[in-house]
Protein backbone atom coordinates (compact mmCIF):
# COMPACT_ATOMS: atom_id res chain seq x y z
CA UNK A 1 0.00 0.00 0.00
CA UNK A 2 1.66 3.56 -1.20
CA UNK A 3 2.21 6.42 1.21
CA UNK A 4 -1.28 8.25 -0.40
CA UNK A 5 -3.26 5.69 0.36
CA UNK A 6 -1.88 5.15 3.89
CA UNK A 7 -2.96 9.04 4.43
CA UNK A 8 -5.65 9.33 2.92
CA UNK A 9 -7.24 6.38 4.86
CA UNK A 10 -5.58 7.50 8.13
CA UNK A 11 -7.33 11.18 7.18
CA UNK A 12 -10.60 9.97 5.49
CA UNK A 13 -11.63 6.46 8.13
CA UNK A 14 -12.21 8.63 10.82
CA UNK A 15 -14.92 10.52 8.67
CA UNK A 16 -16.93 7.71 7.31
CA UNK A 17 -14.91 7.51 4.16
CA UNK A 18 -13.90 3.87 3.06
CA UNK A 19 -10.46 4.28 0.94
CA UNK A 20 -10.88 1.34 -1.87
CA UNK A 21 -7.84 0.82 -4.24
CA UNK A 22 -7.47 -0.71 -7.51
CA UNK A 23 -5.24 -1.74 -9.72
CA UNK A 24 -5.50 0.26 -13.48
CA UNK A 25 -7.49 -1.43 -15.95
CA UNK A 26 -9.42 -3.29 -12.84
CA UNK A 27 -13.59 -2.90 -12.16
CA UNK A 28 -14.38 -1.03 -10.24
CA UNK A 29 -15.56 -2.82 -6.95
CA UNK A 30 -18.96 -1.95 -6.59
CA UNK A 31 -22.51 -3.00 -7.78
CA UNK A 32 -24.19 -1.26 -10.83
CA UNK A 33 -25.78 1.65 -10.38
CA UNK A 34 -24.49 2.30 -7.03
CA UNK A 35 -23.25 6.25 -7.47
CA UNK A 36 -25.28 9.46 -7.97
CA UNK A 37 -21.59 11.85 -8.62
CA UNK A 38 -18.18 9.89 -9.76
CA UNK A 39 -14.95 12.60 -9.28
CA UNK A 40 -11.71 12.28 -10.70
CA UNK A 41 -8.64 14.32 -10.65
CA UNK A 42 -6.17 13.40 -13.40
CA UNK A 43 -7.20 10.43 -14.63
CA UNK A 44 -4.63 8.20 -17.11
CA UNK A 45 -7.16 6.74 -19.02
CA UNK A 46 -10.66 6.81 -17.56
CA UNK A 47 -12.66 3.37 -18.25
CA UNK A 48 -15.75 5.00 -19.09
CA UNK A 49 -17.55 1.58 -19.36
CA UNK A 50 -17.10 1.49 -15.53
CA UNK A 51 -17.76 4.62 -14.70
CA UNK A 52 -21.09 4.63 -16.91
CA UNK A 53 -21.79 1.28 -15.42
CA UNK A 54 -21.89 2.71 -11.27
CA UNK A 55 -23.24 5.30 -12.10
CA UNK A 56 -27.51 5.88 -11.27
CA UNK A 57 -29.67 7.00 -14.18
CA UNK A 58 -28.90 11.10 -14.44
CA UNK A 59 -25.76 10.11 -12.28
CA UNK A 60 -22.76 12.90 -12.58
CA UNK A 61 -19.04 12.20 -13.60
CA UNK A 62 -17.18 15.73 -12.66
CA UNK A 63 -13.43 15.60 -13.38
CA UNK A 64 -10.48 17.63 -13.99
CA UNK A 65 -8.19 15.46 -17.03
CA UNK A 66 -4.99 17.03 -18.04
CA UNK A 67 -5.41 18.36 -21.30
CA UNK A 68 -2.90 17.67 -24.19
CA UNK A 69 0.35 18.66 -24.51
CA UNK A 70 0.94 19.91 -20.87
CA UNK A 71 3.96 21.12 -20.56
CA UNK A 72 5.47 19.72 -23.47
CA UNK A 73 7.93 23.14 -23.72
CA UNK A 74 9.62 21.26 -20.52
CA UNK A 75 9.34 17.90 -21.42
CA UNK A 76 10.62 18.53 -24.78
CA UNK A 77 14.01 20.18 -23.39
CA UNK A 78 14.65 16.86 -21.92
CA UNK A 79 13.47 14.31 -23.75
CA UNK A 80 13.29 15.42 -27.43
CA UNK A 81 10.18 16.50 -29.72
CA UNK A 82 6.87 13.91 -28.53
CA UNK A 83 5.49 12.10 -31.60
CA UNK A 84 2.05 12.61 -32.69
CA UNK A 85 0.94 9.98 -30.79
CA UNK A 86 1.96 11.68 -27.37
CA UNK A 87 0.51 15.01 -28.54
CA UNK A 88 -2.94 13.29 -28.98
CA UNK A 89 -3.21 11.23 -25.87
CA UNK A 90 -5.16 13.65 -23.85
CA UNK A 91 -7.21 14.52 -26.58
CA UNK A 92 -10.45 16.59 -24.93
CA UNK A 93 -12.92 15.30 -27.78
CA UNK A 94 -11.77 11.98 -28.26
CA UNK A 95 -11.74 11.24 -24.81
CA UNK A 96 -15.68 13.07 -25.11
CA UNK A 97 -16.16 10.52 -27.76
CA UNK A 98 -15.55 7.57 -25.95
CA UNK A 99 -17.26 8.69 -23.15
CA UNK A 100 -20.83 9.37 -25.28
CA UNK A 101 -20.26 5.95 -26.75
CA UNK A 102 -21.18 4.25 -23.18
CA UNK A 103 -24.12 6.86 -22.24
CA UNK A 104 -22.55 9.67 -21.14
CA UNK A 105 -23.82 12.82 -22.01
CA UNK A 106 -21.22 15.40 -22.11
CA UNK A 107 -22.47 18.81 -20.56
CA UNK A 108 -19.86 20.71 -19.81
CA UNK A 109 -16.35 20.32 -21.46
CA UNK A 110 -13.57 23.25 -21.04
CA UNK A 111 -10.14 23.11 -21.43
CA UNK A 112 -7.82 25.93 -20.41
CA UNK A 113 -3.87 26.29 -20.99
CA UNK A 114 -2.37 27.86 -18.29
CA UNK A 115 0.92 29.74 -18.00
CA UNK A 116 3.62 28.09 -16.33
CA UNK A 117 6.65 30.75 -15.42
CA UNK A 118 10.09 28.58 -14.41
CA UNK A 119 11.71 31.38 -12.41
CA UNK A 120 15.14 29.82 -11.64
CA UNK A 121 16.43 26.25 -12.62
CA UNK A 122 15.80 25.07 -8.83
CA UNK A 123 12.00 25.12 -9.87
CA UNK A 124 12.18 22.84 -12.64
CA UNK A 125 14.75 20.53 -10.62
CA UNK A 126 11.58 20.55 -8.27
CA UNK A 127 8.96 19.80 -10.67
CA UNK A 128 10.83 17.36 -12.71
CA UNK A 129 11.48 15.66 -9.25
CA UNK A 130 7.77 15.96 -8.06
CA UNK A 131 6.36 14.65 -11.34
CA UNK A 132 8.38 11.80 -12.44
CA UNK A 133 6.69 10.79 -15.66
CA UNK A 134 7.51 13.33 -17.43
CA UNK A 135 11.51 12.66 -17.95
CA UNK A 136 11.10 9.52 -16.26
CA UNK A 137 15.27 8.81 -16.10
CA UNK A 138 15.76 12.48 -15.13
CA UNK A 139 18.79 13.09 -12.09
CA UNK A 140 20.06 16.59 -12.10
CA UNK A 141 23.60 14.71 -13.25
CA UNK A 142 22.47 12.85 -16.49
CA UNK A 143 20.57 16.14 -17.32
CA UNK A 144 23.34 18.48 -16.18
CA UNK A 145 23.61 20.55 -19.86
CA UNK A 146 20.06 20.78 -20.35
CA UNK A 147 19.38 22.58 -17.35
CA UNK A 148 22.84 24.84 -17.93
CA UNK A 149 20.72 25.98 -20.66
CA UNK A 150 17.81 26.52 -19.07
CA UNK A 151 19.77 28.79 -16.31
CA UNK A 152 21.11 30.29 -19.28
CA UNK A 153 17.62 30.89 -20.69
CA UNK A 154 15.83 32.72 -17.69
CA UNK A 155 19.16 34.72 -17.19
CA UNK A 156 18.48 35.86 -20.20
CA UNK A 157 14.81 36.25 -20.42
CA UNK A 158 13.46 36.05 -17.05
CA UNK A 159 11.49 32.81 -17.10
CA UNK A 160 11.44 29.46 -19.12
CA UNK A 161 7.63 29.24 -20.02
CA UNK A 162 5.56 25.99 -19.93
CA UNK A 163 1.64 25.60 -20.24
CA UNK A 164 -0.05 22.99 -18.50
CA UNK A 165 -3.22 22.26 -19.69
CA UNK A 166 -6.53 20.97 -17.64
CA UNK A 167 -9.73 20.08 -19.18
CA UNK A 168 -13.49 19.86 -17.14
CA UNK A 169 -15.16 17.03 -17.83
CA UNK A 170 -19.07 17.45 -16.76
CA UNK A 171 -21.21 14.49 -17.77
CA UNK A 172 -24.56 13.39 -17.24
CA UNK A 173 -25.38 9.48 -17.64
CA UNK A 174 -28.78 9.13 -19.94
CA UNK A 175 -31.72 8.48 -17.68
CA UNK A 176 -32.90 5.53 -19.96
Amino acid sequence: MGPNVEHAQRILSPRGVQVVTLKQGEPLPFPDRSFELVTSRHPVKPDWSEIARVLVPGGTYLAQHVGPASAFELIERFVGPMSEQQRLARDPQREAAAARATGLQIRELRTARCRMDFLDVGAIVYILRKCVWWVPDFTVGRYRDALRQLDAHIRQHGAFVAHSTRTLFDARLDLH
